[in-house]
């Protein structure tokens, strides 16, 4: 019976993964096509970025709808409408003859997308509790930095024989299969467990969630970690391409060994739970990240090298899986009828403040690396700041208060 749960988690967690992938899939695959689309709408660099801010702002929405509506009604049927609009939306983005009908579509496909990031956060809490759950959340980083390697590989290899609108064709493949998938996994949240009332009920909760300090102070904190993030995500091509010369292939090469670094701070914060309490790994690399981004911003300040650069780059942003699996798992312990709603508020923190960065670094041109470093350094500076402000607080008093005790 152990070795028959032992096996569904596994599949569970692929399935987590793909569907947590969507966010990296849907802004990192098309990434080396970005100087190409804007040849080919005929538009400026901040123009063809706000495809990404659209993105990221469907996705802000949908997690925000999706998440309670999955407390009220479950997490099966709203996962298969997300996927399934996800596809369609991807077919429209391919047929768009204008900037501005892409921006729509892009939008929509976000706001569907959301739908599979917010549910899979949901589900991992009907799931799993404590250390379990920060586990889990890192085999989820683990296989969601997988997509971040192989998007923008992937990617740059279409581009050689196909169009980036090749690019979305495999979206909407992606799609169809998760959505497939929706269908056929069971239901994690019981219908005595969900919150009842209507969907409105579960927006209502946050209110309570608002009122929570803690819990607002992770949000804050994940909003300014992923303005770093998206700032980077929208810029590096550009930075790259343009100004250190690199072609689009190498350029998705240089990607996937940052999604590597993900891919290992999200392990080892994982073999490291229950070890190391989550509090003290997140000050831990929220000063790396810190530290990492004033590093990166003083390289392209002074012209260091493509590779001094690299290596920067790489700590820096290895840091965001850490950061983000033991956020998470620390601000939703205690929530549990409560689980899609809170994840919808982290998620929707986390990609409104990426969709405000991405047009902000291309607005000086695409010939110039400083707007990227400043984002980053804002973003990261303010969630270790976040951090001390909203969350350090609550876990010194409890020190203090086992002190006491003993």
């Amino acid at each position: 019976m152990n070795g028959q749960r032992q096996n569904l988690m596994i599949v569970l967690t692929v399935f987590l993964g793909m569907l947590a992938a969507i966010a990296p899939l849907s802004t990192d695959m098309y990434l080396p096509g970005l100087p190409a689309m804007m040849t080919d709408f005929g538009v400026v660099p901040s123009m063809i970025q706000l495809t990404l801010t659209a993105s990221m702002a469907g996705m802000a929405a949908g997690q925000i709808i999706a998440g309670p509506v999955s407390d009220d009604a479950g997490r099966r049927k709203p996962l298969f409408l997300g996927m399934a609009v996800f596809s369609i939306s991807s077919v429209a983005c391919i047929l768009s003859p204008t900037i501005w009908l892409l921006l729509l579509f892009r939008f929509i496909q976000g706001f569907a997308g959301g739908a599979g990031i917010v549910i899979a956060r949901a589900i991992a809490r009907d799931v799993c509790r404590g250390t379990a759950l920060t586990r889990l959340f890192s085999m989820l980083m683990l296989v969601n930095g997988i997509a971040p390697i192989l998007a923008p590989v992937i990617g740059g290899q279409i581009l050689r024989f196909a169009s980036w609108r090749g690019i979305f064709w495999l979206l909407v493949i992606i799609g169809l299969v998760l959505a497939v998938s929706a269908l056929i996994m069971p239901e994690t949240l019981p219908v005595r467990k969900r919150i009842h009332g209507g969907p409105l009920a579960g927006i209502r909760s946050f209110g309570k969630l608002f009122r929570d300090k803690y819990f607002m102070g992770h949000c804050i904190m994940q909003c300014f970690a992923f303005a770093a993030f998206f700032g980077y995500i929208s810029a590096s091509s550009f930075v790259f391409q343009n100004i250190y010369g690199v072609t689009p292939q190498t350029f998705s090469l240089i990607f996937g060994i940052n999604g590597i670094g993900l891919m290992i701070s999200g392990g080892l914060t994982g073999r490291l739970a229950g070890r190391i309490p989550d509090w003290k790994m997140l000050r831990f690399v929220l000063w790396v990240a810190s530290l990492g981004s004033m590093a990166l911003l003083a390289g392209f300040f002074f012209h260091l090298s493509v590779y001094a650069i690299l290596v920067i780059l790489f700590i820096t942003v290895a840091t965001l899986a850490s950061l983000s699996t033991s956020s998470f798992s620390m601000a939703m312990q205690a929530q549990g009828r409560n689980a899609g709603s809170a994840a919808a508020l982290i998620g929707f923190f986390s990609m409104i403040s990426g969709a405000a960065m991405a047009p902000v670094v291309g607005i000086a041109g695409s010939y110039t690396a400083i707007p990227m470093g400043i984002v980053m350094v804002i973003g990261e500076v303010g969630a270790l700041v976040s951090f001390y402000l909203f969350i350090y607080p609550a876990h010194r008093n409890r020190r203090d208060t086992e002190d006491v005790v003993q």
